[in-house]
């Protein structure tokens, strides 16, 4: 009679699955140290991801901003009149709505800022025309596209706003200014020209005396005596009067 082996060998099976093999030295490891460990590296992986992913954004951001320009090259391409004259225009078209096409799908759409409210954000104001009924800072016209990307500005638009409305014109006929008093020194000056114009004008048109009839001689009827009207002053003392006014105001202002 046999006797049933007492140890079962290290490669028996349990369940149908092999034990897993401990390495050896295992149980002298620090386990919260390696943990430490295992979160600093994970750290670092995380900074070196984020930073791959800025620059490859950056770098999808440029090679958009060229193919925008590339739609502007094409859109002023569809312009010429010689390429259009050969046939052109077509394909130069069918170009760009492919173009167009392929950053609609990288989420770049152009911006619809017709009749919107300049914002410094979205818009270069590089114009004015002046429009009635039309509100100041208003988008008239588009000179250069600009383009959504996502949520983000790819490229600020150029555009031409509305310009603000004309004041209105000055009166024509603006009501007089109440001059201002004259100074005594002003008013001194004037006077005094004025009683020379008056003595000169007086001493030009003074009436001559007439002469007393001899008693010998007979009498004779008499002669009604005209007296002779005071002239008006000479020009040259009107204008010496003038001259002598403004230099008295002239004085009064710069003090």
């Amino acid at each position: 009679m046999t006797d049933a082996p007492t140890d079962a060998p290290a490669e028996a099976l349990v369940d149908g699955h092999r034990p897993l093999e401990i390495p050896p030295g295992v149980e002298d490891v620090d386990l919260e140290q390696a943990f430490g460990r295992l979160l600093f590296r994970a750290s670092l992986l995380g900074s070196k991801l984020t930073e791959q992913k800025q620059a490859a954004r950056a770098e999808q951001r440029e090679l958009l901003g060229i193919l925008v320009e590339v739609d502007d090259a094409l859109a002023a391409l569809g312009l010429d009149r010689e390429l259009v004259a050969l046939g052109r225009g077509a394909g130069l078209e069918a170009t760009r709505r492919r173009l167009l096409g392929q950053l609609a799908k990288a989420r770049v759409r152009p911006m619809r800022l017709e009749g919107m409210t300049a914002d410094p954000d979205l818009t270069e104001i590089v114009g004015t025309e002046a429009r009635s009924g039309v509100a100041p800072e208003t988008v008239v016209r588009t000179v250069v596209t600009g383009f959504f990307w996502g949520d983000e500005v790819l490229r600020r638009a150029q555009v031409v706003v509305a310009a603000p409305e004309s004041e209105p014109h000055p009166d024509p006929y603006p009501e007089p200014a109440v001059s201002e008093p004259e100074t005594p020194e002003v008013a001194e000056t004037v006077e005094t020209v004025e009683a020379f114009e008056t003595t000169e004008a007086t001493e030009a048109v003074k009436p001559e005396t007439p002469e007393t009839p001899e008693a010998d001689d007979a009498p004779e009827a008499a002669t009604p005596v005209t007296r002779a009207q005071p002239k008006a002053a000479p020009p040259r003392a009107r204008r010496r009067a003038k001259a002598v006014a403004e230099q008295a105001r002239q004085t009064k202002r710069k003090k």
